[in-house]
């Protein structure tokens, strides 16, 4: 997840900004009632993944690796044919192409920039934002990648639902790297349990780093860095917890406010007890090279 301005921010959910940049007055309470907050918090957009809606509501401590500018740093070297999965709305790609060339201008940006997006209200949005910086969105579930053999020599990815470790190595060319923030175990954990109860441990498994990686190296690949952070989460109001769900839909997947209408009002008021909700984010990076 990327709280703040996910415009090229290397973090991820809400609004990811780095937990030293919280409200100035996150205790003081609201001027709005529960059901104003939380019709507020169903009227926000969750097209893209421009989190800076969050501001003042709820923040995100940042990986210290800072992903999209180390995005940007490999677009200004070598790569020729670039793939991003799971787009979303375009703006972290967008700002890592913007970024390399401001660092870089005398350096030609790749020739082949190319991403992927499968979910409705992103496909248009990216599509425009990339095109604005000559790359191309394929409207594409999550699955196969549809493209040929050894197309590409960085593929990367921010938040993939899954990492189809075969479909990375198949498009790869020989020499290529895959280079990835992941989400990590147990992700949210708090905020989702409020909602679903505990979860089983298989559903946290699925997402640990050396199982990816492992899944990697049975795909032939060769895992050059692999880091992970567990990062603090706060939410300031229960209008920040509904986008929240709203736009992070994997969370509670079958979130709507009227279904979950209790448990709302039982964290609305444990906000307004505690003054914050907090969670913890989890989040990992692969550096991954094709031999």
């Amino acid at each position: 997840m990327s709280y703040g301005r996910r415009s090229g921010r290397s973090s991820s959910s809400p609004s990811s900004s780095s937990s030293s940049s919280s409200p100035s007055s996150p205790s003081s309470p609201s001027s709005l009632s529960f059901d104003e907050l939380l019709a507020e918090g169903v009227a926000v957009p969750t097209e893209g993944w421009d989190f800076s809606w969050f501001a003042g509501r709820a923040t995100e401590a940042r990986p210290s690796w800072g992903y999209a500018r180390a995005v940007a740093g490999r677009l200004g070297g070598a790569a020729e044919a670039v793939l991003d999965v799971q787009t979303g709305g375009g703006e972290v790609l967008g700002f890592a192409l913007d970024e390399a060339g401001r660092a870089a201008p005398e350096k030609r940006r790749p020739a082949l920039v190319v991403a992927t997006e499968g979910w409705a209200p992103n496909v248009a949005k990216a599509a425009g934002f990339l095109r604005e910086r000559g790359g191309f969105l394929v409207a594409s579930a999550d699955g196969p990648l549809p493209f040929a053999d050894g197309v590409f020599d960085l593929v990367v990815s921010r938040h993939p639902v899954k990492a189809h470790w075969r479909e990375i190595a198949r498009v790869l060319r020989p020499g290529g790297g895959y280079f990835a923030q992941h989400v990590g175990p147990r992700s949210a954990h708090e905020l989702v349990e409020h909602f679903l109860g505990p979860q089983p441990d298989e559903q946290s498994d699925a997402r640990h780093p050396e199982r990816e990686r492992r899944d990697a190296e049975a795909a032939g690949l060769e895992v050059v860095d692999l880091r992970a952070e567990r990062l603090r989460m706060e939410f300031y109001d229960i209008a920040a917890v509904v986008h929240f769900l709203r736009k992070v839909v994997w969370m509670v997947p079958d979130f709507t406010v009227e279904a979950y209408l209790p448990h709302l009002r039982a964290l609305h008021e444990r906000i307004g007890t505690e003054g914050v909700f907090v969670a913890h984010s989890s989040r990992h990076l692969f550096d991954v090279r094709k031999p």
